[in-house]
């Protein structure tokens, strides 16, 4: 995996988990101490983070630093697969609909719903 792979998936994994949080690039910047224009080159993979501020993120957002490399092995397979580039960001578990349906799921307080919920996404996504 190069290193621009790295870069895409750590700020992917920033990505999901600043939405996940309900938090704008705008506040997370804030947080950090940085523009949410840096923010943004971080979540495209445009720049790298470094040490220092994977663990800023990790601190603020309360993960641990290798959550940010969580999963990299399954999205090295699925890089170097032969898929149309235009299906790639929509596969992957950090666009847009997958979070929100994940945020959506985490407001449901009845655990019988959340788990019939959860068995009907894995029939309907079996049989498709």
């Amino acid at each position: 995996m190069n290193k621009r792979n790295i870069d895409a998936h750590v700020g992917s994994r920033l990505r999901m988990r600043r939405t996940m949080m309900g938090l704008s690039q705008s506040k997370l910047a804030e947080a950090i101490g940085i523009t949410f224009q840096q923010v943004q080159k971080y979540e495209k993979g445009s720049n790298s983070m470094n040490a220092n501020r994977l663990y800023e993120f990790s601190q603020l957002m309360q993960i641990p630093v290798s959550y940010f490399f969580e999963e990299i092995e399954n999205r090295v397979v699925f890089l170097h697969a032969n898929i149309p580039k235009d299906l790639d960001s929509f596969s992957m578990p950090s666009d847009r609909e997958s979070l929100e349906i994940m945020k959506a799921f985490k407001r449901i307080n009845s655990w019988p719903v959340r788990k019939r919920v959860a068995d009907l996404v894995r029939a309907v996504s079996m049989s498709a």
